[in-house]
């Protein structure tokens, strides 16, 4: 879990907080026991050793994420890497522009936090209410906490999406001229919802 908290919400931190306080009682062992147990794990991808807490310890998926961050802090280090996570997520020089329109509108709203994934850019105030990730060529894939009915440029997801599933519409944007003021008072809506 990330040490770096500034890319997160307040109530983020807290669940995190929460999550690594409840550890012991939730799963009748402490960090250091389930440290040593990952330790253990025959496997050397973070996927596979997620998977395999998962399958051979009965771990869920966040519980899983803080065990190894705590037994391999020196490959979670991508979580407090924010910088480092977008520069690689938006390095295509289109797709950057396209994320730079997002981000200069959300940094007009009060309370906003932006938080870099791996897979996609977390836009938050109390809870996540936007998130974007690129799709390879053809554009930005941006996912609303809004009712997609609102607007005939916004539709339901096509697919379960790694952001958060509270996120009901998606709009594809093509080139940062495609977030208009129309897709800016649709995101600033959205964002009262978060």
């Amino acid at each position: 879990m990330p040490s770096d908290t500034a890319h997160l919400t307040e109530r983020q931190q807290k669940y995190f907080a929460t999550m690594r306080a409840t550890l012991e009682a939730r799963t009748g062992k402490t960090l250091d026991q389930w440290v040593a147990i990952a330790r253990s794990c025959p496997y050397s991808r973070t996927s596979d050793r997620v998977k395999w807490l998962k399958i051979e310890h009965d771990l869920g998926q966040n519980s899983a994420a803080l065990v190894l961050h705590e037994a391999f802090p020196e490959t979670s280090g991508a979580w407090d890497d924010a910088e480092g996570l977008r520069n690689a997520l938006w390095s295509d020089e289109a797709l950057r522009k396209i994320l730079v329109q997002v981000t200069a509108v959300a940094q007009d709203i009060p309370g906003i936090v932006i938080g870099q994934r791996k897979s996609f850019t977390a836009f938050s105030r109390d809870v996540q209410f936007a998130a974007m990730r690129p799709v390879k060529g053809k554009g930005a894939l941006l996912g609303l906490k809004l009712d997609p009915a609102l607007s005939p440029r916004l539709m339901p997801p096509a697919r379960t999406e790694s952001w958060s599933e509270r996120l009901s519409a998606v709009t594809l944007l093509p080139n940062a001229a495609a977030f208009d003021a129309e897709m800016a008072g649709l995101f600033k809506q959205a964002s009262l919802n978060g």
